[in-house]
């Protein structure tokens, strides 16, 4: 099967939705061990998803940010960690043919890459001390030239997909200026190492370990982007963040209500699907789910139709999806325990997990507090000059 093949979007969507129906089966397996789930990434390279947002241009789909949130949301509903972590290579891929921000022959090689290998990359920025890049923290990681190439030294943190990545998107600071760039590192540079760090009680399989660089040389030309630290455009891509946990979300809905239809505990007749109480907390899951799809889909297809200009006046919109996604897809998940009681809290569970992984989500940019300041931002100044 190539979503290549498929000619529409809901005819990629509808393939993609029966191709990840084993990654339910592997979720438990890849949680348990903390492993990460090698099968899952390449059945997605062989179908030819991991290609879709490269540009037309280059062979790819160049699908809408639309139809990648929505096939997000299909993957992140069979497992979560698959879905966060290849909806990064899959962003940054679909931003950067936008934004036209490197190199036009450096993005060139890499989107052939991307088609004929199945090439991933993901960006390398969180460190121990600066915390979340999108606070402002400039790299500890350096860059020095010197004999016509780039010396790269620094620890990265959160390597998500760091088992499989092809390519390394490290900022660090240059040591000369004390400017921040972005520099392209290949896996098998020397002096390039993966320390297995990772063990997070939630989204276990992203293999999110630490990425080790003792004086990588880079080649000039692969310094991709100069960075300002903590002025972040506005980032369309990003909703792959969101659409990754609302389908966690809506895979404890469904196995709830599922489960739900069937119980039937001796102390009543029927299930405890016609129990009013039941009833009424499916409600408001389904409720949530609803708000919080509409939000999602109608804010990303906005930004497909948006002009570049009027794309950056959507920041404090992007934010607000990330926020009442994530936030209202706790609550799901906090609903759907509830009905289903304490068996949820057994390890066999996939309950356990989803309340696990879903809580993930907080922690990923942009961070509630900014969100919230921003909309405050927005909001003064909208009346300020209206």
């Amino acid at each position: 099967m190539d979503l290549f093949n498929q000619q529409t979007m809901n005819e990629r969507l509808l393939a993609l939705e029966e191709k990840v129906q084993p990654f339910k089966e592997r979720a438990f397996k890849h949680d348990q061990e903390a492993s990460f789930p090698v099968e899952n990434i390449n059945e997605l390279k062989d179908i030819g998803y991991t290609a879709l947002t490269v540009p037309k241009r280059y062979g790819g789909k160049d699908i809408s940010l639309l139809e990648f949130v929505k096939a997000q949301q299909i993957i992140g509903k069979a497992d979560g960690s698959t879905a966060l972590s290849i909806g990064w290579h899959m962003g940054i891929v679909q931003n950067l043919g936008e934004e036209n921000s490197w190199p036009e022959d450096i993005y060139a090689s890499f989107c052939k890459e991307v088609i004929e290998n199945g090439a991933l990359l993901n960006n390398t920025a969180t460190e121990p001390a600066t915390g979340s890049p999108t606070r402002g923290g400039k790299p500890e990681t350096t860059a020095v030239f010197k004999d016509g190439k780039w010396h790269v030294t620094g620890r990265k943190t959160f390597t998500t997909m760091a088992p499989v990545l092809d390519y390394f998107v490290v900022s660090a600071t240059i040591t000369t200026d004390e400017s921040v760039a972005n520099f392209l590192i290949p896996r098998e540079s020397p002096g390039l190492s993966i320390e297995e760090t990772w063990d997070s009680i939630a989204m276990r399989g992203t293999g999110s370990h630490d990425l080790v660089l003792e004086n990588v040389k880079v080649p000039e030309h692969h310094l991709v982007a100069y960075l300002t630290p903590g002025n972040k455009p506005a980032a369309g891509w990003l909703l792959h963040i969101p659409a990754c946990y609302l389908g966690i979300a809506e895979a404890a809905k469904d196995y709830t209500v599922g489960f739900a239809k069937e119980y039937s505990p001796n102390s009543i007749e029927g299930t405890i699907s016609d129990l009013p109480n039941v009833k009424q907390k499916i409600g408001e899951m389904e409720l949530l789910m609803q708000r919080n799809k509409h939000f999602l889909y109608g804010v990303a297809q906005k930004w497909d139709n948006a002009s570049y200009e009027e794309r950056q006046d959507m920041k404090p919109e992007l934010g607000a999806v990330k926020y009442s996604v994530v936030n209202d897809a706790v609550k799901i998940v906090d609903i759907a325990m509830r009905i289903a009681g304490a068996r949820s809290l057994s390890s066999k569970n996939p309950l356990q997990r989803y309340y696990r992984d879903v809580r993930a989500g907080l922690h990923n940019p942009p961070m509630d507090d900014m969100t919230i300041m921003l909309l405050a931002s927005d909001a003064i100044k909208k009346v300020e000059t209206s």
